[in-house]
């Protein structure tokens, strides 16, 4: 039972990883296309700066609400849970490493909560990696400053 726990496990980090990389190339894609992420000479205006950062967090937090729903499909599609509610509750506390510990797997399918959480921290590592770096960038090639009166 311990391989099929560690190849599901497995194949659901691969499955999720290529979800978020897939948005988070995306997201990159689109910035570049429509601000100064690319060119450290064109400046962009603090309302613009604004609505790219924001669009960006909204879709990071998509792209980590999917992943945390397709873990709760995995969760209803074993058996762990009768309600999907519950499943769905599950996952996102295990995925974001809150852990509260008030619901839990059975022992058979225990280690996938272990996996789901460390899939969890990391894509949410990379999420925090990606923010830091477009809010640098836009801030480096910023108007910041009013324009004179």
């Amino acid at each position: 039972m311990l391989l099929t726990q560690l190849a599901l496990g497995s194949a659901m980090i691969v499955a999720t990883a290529i979800v978020h990389t897939s948005g988070l190339v995306a997201i990159i894609v689109f910035l570049t296309r429509r601000t100064a992420l690319v060119d450290p000479h064109r400046h962009v205006g603090r309302r613009r700066i604004a609505r790219f950062l924001a669009l960006t967090v909204l879709v990071v937090f998509l792209l980590h609400s999917v992943e945390i729903w397709v873990w709760a499909v995995l969760y209803q599609v074993l058996g762990e849970f009768e309600e999907f509610s519950r499943a769905l509750y599950f996952s996102t506390v295990v995925f974001t490493t809150l852990g509260f510990g008030d619901v839990v797997l059975s022992l058979r399918w225990q280690l996938l909560s272990a996996m789901e959480a460390a899939n969890g921290i990391i894509l949410f590592g990379l999420s925090t990696a990606l923010l830091f770096a477009i809010f640098v960038r836009l801030i480096q090639t910023a108007d910041l400053v009013e324009p004179s009166q």
